[in-house]
């Protein structure tokens, strides 16, 4: 007879596997006018590359996963921190991909910075849930008074091409938000079941979306790019919203392909990032790769 193993028993019945831990550590500050690397420290399987930005780009860090993705009991802590009056760009060079556990966590830790003045863009591709995955992701921004931060995140649950499912397993999606250290917004996603398809069938909530985004943007003009965000809002197949949160402006898409997905995701900061902080309206071309 087959039984129902709820997330308790799997973590009770999994082997102890400590995983590996990932370190990367970023620092930019400000020479003279120019944006140059401060600090930089890195470690296995986390890799930093620093491709040349087009003409008109602030400097670009490119965080590379050596491990081709993440199991139960892996750990990456990045931290990023921009120094006053420098700027930089941190993308990552492909998808995230997150696999299924046999009961332990893997933990991601994201800490990012920006000094007086500063402005850094925070812009990782999309994470792939596969079947039965457990990941717990804390992103904590900390932004000066006159310091400005683009930041975003993009979950897929299963491997569409696969026609995959998410049916188990454990999704915690956490963000904070300081400005000068107080903290001024807080937001996180969780779901740990046997039913995650339930929890994604929810009409009230994601409704049978296969695929989520969330962009925030922290700085002293937040509360006048409101109508901005919302004009960068393509809703072809894909369900979009903007709202000012106090002093943060908080972006979500929702749909159920997630190539559209992405793409309006791209739509609205390619021209978030050209009016409000004067460049290019493009992407790094690691995010077309």
């Amino acid at each position: 007879m087959y039984g129902v193993i709820s997330p308790s028993d799997r973590l009770a019945a999994a082997p102890s596997l400590s995983g590996v831990h990932g370190v990367a550590r970023i620092g930019y500050a400000s020479d003279r006018g120019v944006s140059r690397l401060a600090t930089l420290e890195q470690r296995t399987p986390l890799r930093v590359l620093f491709p040349r930005p087009p003409a008109g780009d602030p400097p670009t860090a490119a965080l590379v996963t050596t491990s081709g993705g993440l199991v139960g009991g892996d750990r990456l802590d990045v931290d990023v921190a921009v120094g006053a009056g420098a700027a930089a760009l941190v993308v990552g060079q492909a998808a995230e991909k997150v696999y299924r556990s046999l009961g332990n966590d893997c933990r991601v830790t994201v800490t990012l910075g920006v000094g007086a003045g500063g402005w850094l863009e925070w812009l990782p591709q999309e994470t792939i849930l596969f079947e039965g995955a457990r990941l717990r992701r804390q992103t904590a921004l900390d932004v000066a008074a006159d310091g400005r931060a683009l930041a975003g995140e993009m979950l897929v649950f299963g491997r569409v091409a696969r026609c995959e499912t998410v049916t188990y397993g454990l999704i915690r999606d956490a963000w904070t938000v300081r400005r000068d250290g107080r903290l001024v917004w807080a937001d996180a996603l969780h779901m740990d079941s046997d039913d995650i398809a339930g929890c994604l069938s929810v009409r009230a909530g994601f409704d049978g979306a296969r695929a989520c985004a969330t962009a925030v943007y922290v700085g002293p003009d937040a509360d006048a790019r409101l109508d901005l965000a919302r004009s960068l809002l393509t809703r072809d197949g894909v369900r979009a919203g903007a709202t000012l949160c106090g002093t943060v402006l908080v972006m979500r898409w929702l749909g159920n392909e997630p190539g559209a997905v992405r793409a309006a995701f791209e739509i609205f900061w390619t021209g978030f990032r050209s009016a409000v902080a004067d460049l290019p309206p493009r992407l790094p071309r690691l995010w077309h790769v």
